[in-house]
């Protein structure tokens, strides 16, 4: 009896104290530290994305009003039958995603204080599990694959050894499995790994949907809400230099997320000053979905993060709403089929991309200010990379092709 005694007190305790844990720093600091010209790269798309005064698909003149719908497909690795989760569980945490997303949560108005309420928005995004998979068979969405013990699915989630991403161009793809180290909950790679193989969302079984296998006080499928809140481009409050509020790296790049030098966790009182760079009446809003606090205690997404996702979706993940391998995606005639191909980010000092989701594209050419031609490259991948870095600063004009026959022209400024 004293032994299970122990048992449920040490259990209580570890519920009492768990706290929110995100990787998606740490992997974005791996890629900077070992692939070249990747910081150049991070930091031009940041400043890219954060410019939300820049006219996009979806916020120029007369554009019409539509929800993107995301085809998502679920890869389940596990090592054991408690950690293959069951169907119900999967479409519990779909159900969370398309809830906040939309905010269409019930929890809005009892969990985000009047203050902030009027900041609330609709991300007018939403979720579907696949319909076809990458070769065009029919399927649930859903993947399953029994790995070994000594699987590391921090590492090799997206490896042969686990289940190769279906194209990340096309799909969300979501991994659920077991991280090596238990306080882990999840991570996702931010905008400019988009297309890359390890694109998508890893996330723990423990930390995943509302029911199963979910372990409180991380089982209202928040986690997942988090982290693909990054893979839409938005950062946490406190940027990615949460020590310093005077630090250029202490911010998020959201004008209507105040700015705080630390995460939250569990479950604050509003309003709290304690980790706000600037003390106000209302505090920090914690209750956001980008901080760190208890699954219950997050309910929101605000109009600057919107900004942000929408020109993600414009930008970098703009195949996404072209896919058919989904429900309810969108028709080229939503967007104009020649102004949907992207070229960003823009001003761009190293390299810059070409997306180009429906409309087949295969060469670009570079002109300067005097019309002299002054580069060339095939665009052999849907998000093709140009190098620039060794062109003088100024402005260019591009040509872009398919098999010779002109599609459309754009502008860059090189700094």
């Amino acid at each position: 009896m004293k032994k299970y005694t122990l048992f449920l007190l040490l259990f209580g305790s570890f519920n009492l104290f768990a706290q929110r844990t995100c990787a998606t720093p740490q992997k974005t600091q791996e890629l900077i530290q070992t692939v070249p010209g990747f910081a150049a790269h991070h930091e031009e798309m940041k400043s890219y994305l954060r410019n939300t005064s820049q006219e996009n698909l979806f916020n120029k003149p007369n554009a019409p009003q539509v929800v993107v719908t995301i085809p998502v497909v679920f890869h389940v690795l596990y090592k054991n039958a408690t950690q293959n989760i069951s169907d119900a569980q999967i479409l519990s945490q779909l159900a969370v995603l398309n809830a906040d997303y939309r905010k269409l949560n019930t929890d809005f108005n009892t969990v985000v204080p009047s203050a902030f309420r009027p900041l609330g928005a609709d991300m007018e995004i939403a979720f579907c599990l696949a319909t076809r998979t990458p070769t065009g068979a029919v399927t649930t969405g859903i993947t399953r694959k029994s790995v070994a013990s000594s699987f590391s699915f921090d590492n090799n989630y997206y490896a042969a050894s686990g289940q190769p991403a279906w194209d990340p161009t096309k799909y969300l793809n979501i991994w659920v499995g077991k991280f090596s180290d238990n306080s882990l909950l999840g991570f996702a790679y931010l905008p400019d790994s988009a297309g890359a193989n390890y694109d998508g969302l890893c996330i723990s079984y423990t930390a995943f949907g509302t029911t199963g296998t979910a372990a409180a006080p991380f089982n209202k499928g928040r986690t997942a809400t988090h982290e693909i809140g990054h893979y839409f481009g938005l950062d946490h409050p406190w940027g990615a230099d949460g020590s310093n509020c005077n630090s250029a790296a202490n911010s998020d790049g959201v004008a209507d997320t105040p700015a705080t030098n630390n995460p939250y966790y569990n479950c604050p009182t509003f309003p709290s000053n304690t980790n706000a760079c600037t003390t106000t009446a209302n505090g920090s809003m914690f209750m956001n979905y980008m901080d760190y606090v208890n699954d219950a205690c997050m309910a929101f997404f605000t109009a600057g993060q919107k900004a942000i996702m929408q020109n993600t979706l414009a930008g970098p993940r703009l195949s996404l709403i072209t896919s058919n391998n989904g429900c309810g995606a969108l028709s080229l005639d939503d967007f104009e089929a020649i102004n949907a191909i992207a070229v960003y980010p823009n001003p761009v000092s190293n390299y810059f991309q070409i997306t180009s989701p429906q409309i087949a594209i295969d060469e670009v050419e570079l002109f300067n200010a005097l019309g002299q031609l002054v580069g060339k490259q095939k665009l052999l991948v849907v998000n093709a990379q140009v190098n620039v870095n060794e062109l003088a600063a100024g402005t260019y004009y591009l040509r872009i092709y398919n098999q010779g026959a002109f599609v459309k022209s754009a502008k860059i400024v090189k700094e």
